[in-house]
């Protein structure tokens, strides 16, 4: 009953006719499938070029804002409770910082639902918003420069905008984005990684012992697939702290106008596609 309920919902809300579906295949429907925005597969270079954004602002953002992580949630719940304990300067801004990463995504998914239900690509939409949040966030940095106050209430905004844009991207990768890992936390890519390289080292030896085995070369090639898709992650975000780190030591907050830049471009290339598409 309830998952029939909740077909007919995603009836209703999507606007779509309905289609009988065999038993099994209801089954196997999940809230998600149902009530979320359909993923899509995009360019290869796209999540590596996000992980970059995020590894390069991350960076900057500990060097500019007193050790402040904005594209990773973890840090934020660790310094919340540190600063909250601690009496630290600047500690509403950590407390907020979860709950503005959690907005951003909650706003996040509003609009991107919405939107699909209208026969919109969202991934566009959502793209322009990251991009306002983070030219925001710039000007922020740029108006308060320099920033040697971490009460200041320029590193406050500045630290929340950040986050809210890490935020929107977080969500923005998870529900858009096809067989895509996170782009801005590495804890978990980096267990998979490992994982994917013992199970891809594992899998070519035995196709080494068994070269004609069919069923062994499928399972190589599987391995090799999931290692390809994350390792350029991976590498990215490590990239963007690399390079962030010296654009911040180099320029300064100029050197935000790169992630900046990046982010426009993957907008503009997600805006053009939509535009093709409708006109097909």
């Amino acid at each position: 009953m309830v998952l029939h309920a909740l077909v007919e919902a995603n009836w209703r809300l999507r606007g779509t006719k309905r289609t009988v579906l065999d038993p099994v295949e209801l089954n196997r429907l999940t809230m998600t499938e149902l009530l979320l925005p359909s993923r899509r597969r995009l360019p290869t270079i796209v999540p590596p070029l996000l992980s970059f954004t995020a590894g390069f602002i991350d960076s900057f953002t500990v060097l500019a804002l007193f050790g402040f992580f904005v594209a990773q949630v973890t840090g934020s719940f660790v310094l919340m409770t540190a600063a909250t304990v601690r009496h630290e300067q600047g500690v509403l801004t950590k407390v907020l910082a979860v709950p503005i990463f959690l907005l951003a995504g909650m706003m996040t998914t509003v609009i991107a639902v919405t939107l699909e239900r209208r026969g919109r690509a969202p991934l566009p939409w959502i793209l322009g918003l990251e991009c306002a949040v983070l030219t925001a966030f710039l000007l922020v940095v740029l108006i308060g420069a320099p920033l040697a106050d971490a009460g200041a209430f320029s590193v406050a905004a500045a630290s929340l905008l950040g986050l809210f844009a890490m935020g929107t991207q977080s969500a923005t990768v998870r529900l858009l984005m096809q067989n895509v890992a996170s782009t801005n936390v590495m804890t978990t890519n980096t267990t998979q990684i490992a994982i994917d390289a013992t199970e891809l080292l594992l899998a070519w030896q035995a196709r080494r012992r068994a070269p004609g085995d069919a069923t062994l070369a499928v399972a190589y090639d599987a391995a090799r697939g999931r290692f390809g898709a994350l390792f350029p992650i991976l590498l990215g975000f490590l990239a963007g702290t690399a390079v962030g780190t010296l654009a911040y030591v180099a320029t300064g907050v100029w050197g935000l106008l790169l992630p900046l830049a990046i982010m426009y471009g993957i907008f503009g290339w997600a805006s053009a596609r939509e535009t093709r598409e409708e006109a097909e």
